[in-house]
């Protein structure tokens, strides 16, 4: 009988390494054929031995004979038979003896080789419900963790989401917070030009002001000149008469008194 230790299969994604399985149930296979192949030898030679029993059925009959035979020739008749008979009886009991070993080898190997090949199809059919009752587990397994995954992912997505929404309307709020502020930026620079244009307008106004004011002054310079001119003349006063633009140089100082 064929004794065969349980195999054992690494467990891969979904189930058994299907090449390790495949391989495993052939060589089961294999075994099986080579019981039946044994079993098939022994019926041979167990019909070999039936066969050689019944030649030796047949010599048997053949000694009866010429034992028959000698003993109608033999002038010790008695003798004779008893001595052929034990003969032909050793020969009987040792074809009967040879007989029943060759049956009983024979049953026996048909025995051994019949539950080595009945143990080989119960080891290979509970290997077959092993397997199917982890590759029902391992479906289930992969199911939850499918499960599972597809939420993480599901929440993942969500917070991604959740996290993009926040980020663009923090970017809005900051956008609006940088226009505002540049509005306002944009605002007081307006302003402040508005105020330096007003005060450059103001400066250009006093100071045009002031030279009217010079400019009005000095009208009275030409008639005041041509007065004291014909005052001295008017007089009969000596002396010599210096032009106004000499004077003026002389004396710029009664110019701006002027003003």
């Amino acid at each position: 009988m064929i004794t065969e230790t349980p195999k054992t299969f690494p467990l891969i994604f979904r189930g058994y390494d299907p090449t390790q399985v495949d391989a495993y149930i052939g060589n089961l296979i294999t075994k099986q054929q080579v019981l039946l192949d044994d079993i098939e030898n022994l019926r041979a030679r167990l019909k070999e031995a039936c066969d050689e029993a019944a030649g030796l059925r047949i010599e048997v009959a053949v000694l009866t004979d010429e034992v028959a035979v000698l003993t109608e020739s033999s002038p010790s008749p008695q003798a004779m038979q008893r001595r052929m008979a034990k003969m032909v009886q050793r020969a009987v009991d040792e074809i009967s003896e040879m007989h029943a070993e060759a049956r009983a080898e024979a049953e026996a190997m048909m025995a051994a080789a019949t539950a080595g090949a009945e143990d080989a199809r119960r080891e290979h059919q509970e290997r077959l419900t092993d397997m199917a009752e982890e590759r029902k587990a391992l479906e289930a397994e992969y199911a939850d963790a499918k499960k599972k995954l597809e939420a993480e992912l599901a929440r993942m997505r969500a917070e991604t989401r959740s996290t993009i929404e926040k980020a663009w309307q923090d970017a809005q709020q900051e956008r609006d917070l940088l226009l505002a502020d540049a509005k306002r930026e944009a605002e007081r620079c307006r302003e402040e030009a508005r105020r330096v244009v007003d005060e450059a307008h103001q400066q250009r106004i006093r100071i045009l002001e002031q030279l009217m004011r010079v400019y009005r002054d000095l009208e009275a310079v030409p008639a005041a000149l041509e007065s004291a001119y014909e005052e001295r003349n008017n007089a009969g006063e000596p002396g010599v008469v210096v032009p106004l633009d000499q004077k003026i140089k002389r004396n710029p100082d009664s110019v701006h008194g002027l003003a």
